[in-house]
């Protein structure tokens, strides 16, 4: 019987370059864009270490992780949005 294999694109070595966002927009659409950019890089830091499931994914794994990965300690509302992007990957 055959297996499926997944096909992935390989990473790009170097990241990349960063453009900034437009002027203009009102304050709270940037703080939510970065707290979206922020709980997406703490989700993947999540995965990669092995947890899966939101209620594995307390306040305090949330902001060691980050501690870890060089980002500031996220809010509750972070973490809160955190659990989200785990729980839809379930």
């Amino acid at each position: 019987m055959a297996t499926a294999t997944l096909m992935t694109k390989p990473l790009p070595t170097h990241p990349l370059p960063k453009r900034p966002l437009p002027a203009g927009w009102p304050r709270e659409r940037y703080e939510s864009h970065n707290r979206r950019l922020k709980a997406m890089r703490l989700a993947i830091a999540l995965l990669d270490t092995g947890v899966y499931r939101p209620e594995h994914a307390h306040n305090r794994k949330i902001r060691a992780i980050a501690l870890d990965i060089g980002v500031h300690p996220p809010s509750d509302t972070t973490c809160r949005l955190v659990r989200a992007l785990l729980y839809d990957n379930c």
